[in-house]
């Protein structure tokens, strides 16, 4: 499989808090589309994926003040189609929020700079996940963050209420399980960006948390204990949950690459023991016949996705039982393989997976709890956004 060029290039599209790449590169045609295959292969592509860019940056620049871009490398005749890629730059200099509180709930006030901080977490998500480009996505984001600080201030306060006290014990052992599970102090103060002086700040965090967890205890209680017919309707409703994973059983034949003067020989070589299967040629005596040495298996077993390299895997998984995949490469050398086996997914027995049902049905029950003591509080909660718009801080 040989490459259409070698330059690369890329256009990057700029703005205050992330850059958006499209990278081209010239590629293998075995990891191209037909079409972009073709694209890949003509001297006019150039020409053609610019055009379709400048269409991108200037749809970009209506929706966005901020965007602008550069050509970092030369362009090529070889440059496969664009794909998208979003990063996370640490944010300029930005003017300071003004001195207003955006939120003030129940009398409490929420900062602009908490607001902001909750803000750029959101989008910092979205954009390494990349779901977002640029600002296009920002009063959405904005509205999450103030959504998100609302419903924890009504429940800070509602713990409070309840239990405004706690007993010292209780937050030592809650902080020590949290350490524990860090691996150690000063790992536990590296996650949570604090200095270990800092203990009363925590604490008084940590002392949040029990008093949350006793308010959530009592808005659970008492929890059901759920019928058999009421655990069946769960098993059938997240069915998905509770498949079996695929399985295929798998033989090949492979010659390594390790020592071998020309690649193209043994591929060639390899195409003729593919010919000789497809005319009927018995798979296993042929591959005892190329067989390298005694511990090479031929044989694979029973393996489900993810046991073996990916590119062996994208192939076999996609074959019928009995027939002969082409030949392809993984990092082992060439291949030839054939499928023996076939198990589907299949759902697993209600019996065998009650426990799990039960606890996907109580999680259930209490996510249902949660939501409808959260739309409680808000409901009766006096919110003031004096800031709908986000206008208090530059971005």
């Amino acid at each position: 499989m040989g490459r259409s060029g070698s330059s690369t290039g890329m256009i990057c599209a700029v703005s205050p808090w992330a850059y958006i790449c499209w990278e081209f590169g010239a590629t293998g045609m075995a990891r191209t589309t037909p079409w972009s295959a073709q694209l890949a292969s003509s001297p006019a592509a150039a020409p053609v994926i610019k055009r379709w860019i400048n269409l991108i940056i200037v749809k970009k620049r209506q929706t966005c003040p901020q965007f602008s871009c550069r050509t970092i490398r030369p362009w090529h005749a070889a440059f496969r189609p664009p794909r998208l890629y979003c990063q996370t730059l640490r944010p300029p200099p930005r003017a300071p929020c003004s001195p207003n509180m955006a939120l003030i709930i129940n009398g409490e006030q929420i900062d602009d700079e908490i607001i902001e901080a909750e803000f750029r977490h959101i989008k910092g998500h979205y954009e390494r996940t990349l779901q977002v480009a640029c600002c296009e996505r920002d009063p959405e984001f904005r509205g999450i963050a103030k959504d998100n600080l609302t419903s924890r201030a009504l429940l800070g306060q509602e713990s409070r209420r309840r239990h405004p006290e706690v007993s010292e014990a209780d937050v030592t052992a809650r902080l020590t399980k949290l350490i524990d599970e860090a691996g150690g102090e000063t790992q536990f103060y590296m996650n949570i960006g604090m200095p270990v002086k800092d203990e009363a700040i925590v604490r008084e965090n940590v002392a949040g948390g029990v008093r949350l967890d006793k308010t959530l205890q009592e808005i659970y209680a008492p929890e059901p204990e759920p019928t058999e017919a009421e655990l069946r309707a769960c098993y059938e409703a997240n069915l998905k949950h509770y498949m079996t994973d695929e399985e295929i059983q798998a033989s090949h034949i492979t010659k390594s690459l390790q020592g071998a003067t020309s690649r193209q020989e043994i591929y060639h070589s390899m195409r003729d023991v593919r010919a000789q299967l497809l005319a009927g040629a018995d798979f296993a005596k042929l591959a005892e016949e190329h067989r390298s040495g005694e511990q090479q298996q031929i044989d694979l077993g029973w393996f489900k996705r993810g046991e073996f390299m990916e590119e062996f895997e994208t192939i076999a998984f996609s074959m019928g039982e009995g027939e002969i995949s082409p030949v392809f490469t993984t990092q082992l050398g060439f291949h030839v393989c054939t499928v023996t086996g076939r198990r589907p997914s299949v759902a697993r027995p209600f019996d065998e997976v009650k426990d799990d049902v039960k606890s996907r049905f109580l999680e259930e029950y209490r996510d249902r709890k949660f939501n409808a003591f959260l739309e409680e509080l808000k409901a009766t909660a006096k919110v003031e956004d004096t800031d709908p718009e986000g206008a208090n801080c530059e971005h």
